[in-house]
């Protein structure tokens, strides 16, 4: 089974990385003709690499310029192994420095240096060199094999150079493809035939063509015509490698460098990150609302950086809310690299710890808080939610979790408090809160409205002001027996619907009223003399219950004896004439239209009319020969 893995070459400009990479792999990775002008990589170069015994490489070449840093961090993005090149002639050099703290900043852990240009200089003088390079990389993140002489012209070395990034890169990077897919663009282009086609290092989920994704900062959609890797077609595009995408439904100008395509859902860009910074020795202290250039993914942006605590010394690390000056796509555990302002020279690193924020910044003792494990996690990220709670769509990507680690991951929160809601997760305490308001809301309406029969479930919903949460308290209340829930309303399963003494006189002065309206009824508001409006909800649903009075249309109430009278003259007309319109209608009962398109509209509602154009004929109920309620 063939192992893929993406390597980065790091070095110092004209040190002969390109050079080297062409040695390795025949192909001349500069492309432009300023490049080849003026001798120097400006932007990245892309070549496969056979590294033999299954390793298939992907070689990214970067430029080594102090004027294309940005250019260097966006190509190091998504790397498995760093092969660092140092001149022999020249050896250790500015650019040599930054670019190892990149490839530090960014979680590079395996890398091999190839001490380039061997054969310009004496065996002594290699030596010295050789020293000197293991000197400045000792103690450093990145896991260096051993030193490689090599010669790009002679070809000494190449074999050697080989095993080692092929030992180097024996534990690649861990990358699933069951993941969400994103893949960060660092170059786009049009072809003709293939429309937009984008490139990047795979990093996470896999897509096929045929496959809806969405280009992020921007919201575009667009459908994955064809996959390559190395210009040969693929079935899908997967994690750890080199991919080109063809997409069909958008055009080149929205798909720059720093977009990002996605799948799988979840993901969303933010503007505004919690990060664990952390300080280079020689870059100066960070402070409030210092400004300063982030390089996340392939994306540069410009942010403003508040710590949590106290300024963030050189050499250390804290707590800190990146405010960014245009949207980005991050995940918790993302790794940026951090530039000052300016001049723009490499200050240290971060790691994402929360990818969309909460309003207010963190205190610096959340630091440890955000590294745990994605239990601790999601349990503290929910209890900072509180009553919103988080929706569980964005688990895989605010813990950098794949989708399918998450069904067990909320089975194992009931123990910490954390109980799922609809789409959402929230805390015990949200849910008992309202189990506790909704009790007393409904004893209050059973109080003030002791003939209603419950309390609407869409009124409680705007009482709990969560429609989810509501109806996970009713559905535990109602299994408990403490409520029952009848039609569209519930109550206290110890409240029963009466008539209390001395209601009677109102209850029939109500009634009375709708029946004297006759074929026009009445609305609740036109039922206030007879009733105190606090009293007519509950009057009017007992009523109804009683049989005595019918609602039609959404507002207006109708004595049964007068509404089976309006039904029947109804009859009598479509008996006349087999079919009828709002003109004779509206001559048999003497309704206006205010009333009668409610009326008829009922009718067509329960059966008793069908509708044929603007005519209407019998329907079932009346064909049956039952014109009664």
């Amino acid at each position: 089974m063939t192992r893929h893995v993406v390597i980065g070459t790091a070095g110092h400009v004209d040190h002969g990385k390109t050079a080297l990479v062409r040695a390795l792999t025949g192909v001349d990775t500069d492309r432009w003709e300023e490049e080849k002008r003026r001798g120097i990589t400006i932007d990245l170069g892309f070549a496969p690499l056979d590294l033999g015994d299954g390793v298939a490489a992907s070689v990214v070449d970067v430029p080594g310029h102090e004027d294309f840093v940005r250019n260097m961090v966006a190509g190091a993005t998504g790397i498995d192994v760093a092969l660092l090149v140092v001149a022999a002639d020249e050896s250790v050099m500015p650019q040599t420095v930054e670019h190892v703290a990149i490839l530090e900043a960014l979680g590079v852990s395996a890398g091999v240096v190839a001490l380039a240009k061997a054969d310009l200089v004496e065996p002594g003088w290699l030596d010295l060199v050789a020293a000197e390079v293991r000197e400045r990389l000792a103690g450093g993140a990145v896991a260096w094999e051993a030193l490689v002489p090599v010669s790009a012209v002679t070809g000494a070395g190449l074999d050697q150079l080989r095993a080692a990034l092929r030992r180097a890169a024996a534990t690649p990077a861990v990358r699933r493809a069951d993941d969400l897919f994103r893949l960060p663009i660092d170059r786009a282009f049009s072809v003709a035939g293939a429309g937009t086609v984008v490139t990047g290092t795979t990093w996470s989920g896999t897509v096929r063509p045929g496959d809806e994704v969405l280009i992020l900062p921007g919201e575009h959609r667009a459908r994955v015509r064809g996959v390559q890797v190395h210009d040969a077609p693929q079935p899908a595009a997967e994690p750890g490698r080199r991919t080109a995408l063809a997409l069909v439904g958008v055009e080149r100008d929205v798909v720059p460098r720093g977009t990002a395509v996605v799948a799988g859902g979840g993901w969303r860009a933010t503007q505004a990150l919690d990060v664990v910074l952390t300080l280079l020795p020689d870059a100066a202290p960070l402070s409030s609302r210092s400004r300063v250039r982030l390089h996340l993914g392939t994306a540069e942006v410009l942010a403003r950086m508040t710590p949590a605590g106290d300024a963030i010394p050189s050499g250390g690390s804290g707590m800190a809310r990146l405010r960014l000056e245009a949207p980005v796509v991050a995940r918790w555990g993302d790794r940026g690299v951090l530039r000052s302002y300016s001049p723009p020279t490499t200050i240290g690193g971060c790691i994402v710890a929360d990818p969309w924020p909460a309003a207010r910044p963190r205190r610096p003792h959340d630091l440890d808080a955000l590294l745990t494990p994605p239990e601790e996690r999601v349990a503290a990220a929910v209890a900072r939610a509180g009553a919103r709670g988080l929706e569980l769509a964005d688990l895989p990507v605010r813990l950098g979790i794949p989708p399918s680690a998450v069904p067990a991951l909320v089975e194992g929160l009931a123990a910490a408090g954390v109980h799922r809601v609809g789409s959402r997760l929230v805390r015990s305490e949200v849910l008992d809160q309202a189990r506790r308001r909704l009790l007393d809301e409904l004893a209050a309406f059973h109080r003030h409205t002791p003939l209603a029969a419950g309390l609407p479930l869409e009124a409680a919903r705007q009482l709990l002001d969560d429609p989810g949460v509501t109806d996970a308290v009713v559905a535990d209340l109602t299994t408990e027996g403490l409520v029952v829930v009848e039609g569209a309303a519930v109550r206290l399963s110890a409240h029963e619907p009466r008539l209390e003494a001395g209601r009677s006189e109102v209850v029939d002065r109500v009634g009375n009223a709708i029946r004297e309206s006759g074929f026009e009824g009445k609305t609740l508001p036109e039922l206030v003399p007879a009733g105190s409006a606090t009293d007519l909800p509950g009057i009017v649903e007992y009523l109804m219950r009683e049989g005595r009075v019918v609602r039609v249309g959404k507002d207006r109430y109708y004595d049964t004896g007068v509404l089976d009278r309006m039904i029947g003259l109804t009859a009598e007309a479509l008996s006349e004439s087999g079919e009828v319109g709002l003109a004779q209608l509206r001559e048999r009962l003497g309704l206006t239209r205010k009333f009668l398109i409610p009326f008829v509209e009922w009718l067509d509602a329960h059966g008793y009319t069908v509708r044929n154009g603007d005519l209407r004929r019998s329907g079932p109920r009346l064909t049956k020969g039952r014109t009664a309620l």
